[in-house]
């Protein structure tokens, strides 16, 4: 246990969050923020909706958690769908409201996952590009996707590595990953990315399995798999919330612990907006909370 206490202690957490659809949802995710911020994360992430569907309401999540919060705040940041000019624009709206740190991704294509992408003829034709414009634009942090299982419409892995190099030779600092949960392929994906001479943290991106049935809907849009072990051990526990939940922080927990012996100090975890799982996840690998003076503002 010292051992792994001394490893979450040397490991470095970020959070994603999704912003608000309803009131019940904004009180749900400002109360895991609340509860989040005590993990010190070092730092958190809005998404955005593919051509800014939802624009508005990540604004304003960012705009709180950057004035109410002592959160380090990044927002997702789009290009499908608009016109450079219209890119920019947005840009410059969320560096008004003190954003420095942007996750760069393409977006999907304004018809669905899965249908054909076609580049809006005026704006950027992809992640790497607009890691390029936000260069120009400013000195931003830029984060970017990495997909250990290739991205969906890649043709191949090496394709899909040679996007990544391009994002970082265009400015990128880190890539965020796809969530995975056979370690070994993030662990082949990391040597093949390092061969290649991409040198920025490729942060495992970590899924707590807060519903297995939606989880494989949802990895089966975006080319993430789903091994069969997590069948087998989903069976073999008794049907309640508490158990499902009490294992699903386990898994997690084994994941994050493989991955620290790898040398692995850096994770970024998918929250889904609640703070629960992802506490016991953080407690069971010995992360330790602290109380944060402002974070009740986020309440």
């Amino acid at each position: 246990m010292d051992n792994l206490t001394s490893k979450a202690k040397a490991s470095r957490f970020s959070f994603e969050f999704f912003p608000p659809r309803s009131p019940d949802a904004e009180s749900q995710l400002w109360s895991a923020i609340a509860d989040l911020a005590r993990w010190r994360p070092d730092f958190v992430s809005v998404t955005y909706g593919a051509g800014g569907t939802t624009q508005e309401p990540t604004l304003a999540t960012v705009s709180r958690l950057i004035g109410e919060t002592p959160l380090a705040t990044a927002s997702h940041l789009t290009c499908v769908g608009k016109t450079r000019e219209e890119v920019a624009e947005t840009v410059q709206t969320f560096r008004k409201a003190g954003v420095k740190h942007f996750v760069a991704l393409r977006g999907d294509p304004p018809d669905g996952v899965g249908k054909t992408y076609r580049p809006h003829p005026g704006g950027f034709a992809n992640a790497a590009e607009l890691c390029a414009g936000l260069r120009e634009m400013g000195d931003f942090e830029i984060s970017v996707s990495a997909y250990p299982e290739k991205h969906p419409e890649s043709t191949d892995v090496n394709a899909d590595i040679d996007m990544l190099k391009r994002k970082v030779d265009n400015g990128a600092h880190r890539a965020l990953t796809q969530f995975f949960f056979d370690n070994a392929v993030y662990l082949r994906y990391l040597e093949r990315v390092r061969a290649a001479g991409i040198t920025i943290p490729i942060v495992p991106g970590i899924m707590p399995i807060q519903n297995l049935t939606q989880l494989k809907r949802f990895a089966a849009s975006c080319g993430a798999s789903v091994p069969s072990f997590l069948d087998r051990r989903f069976e073999a526990i008794e049907d309640s919330a508490e158990a499902r939940q009490a294992l699903s922080a386990e898994i997690a927990a084994e994941q994050i612990g493989e991955l620290q012996g790898h040398g692995i100090d850096e994770f970024h975890i998918y929250t889904m907006n609640k703070a629960g799982l992802v506490g016991k996840v953080l407690e069971a690998v010995g992360a330790t909370p602290a109380r944060l003076e402002s974070a009740g503002a986020a309440a």
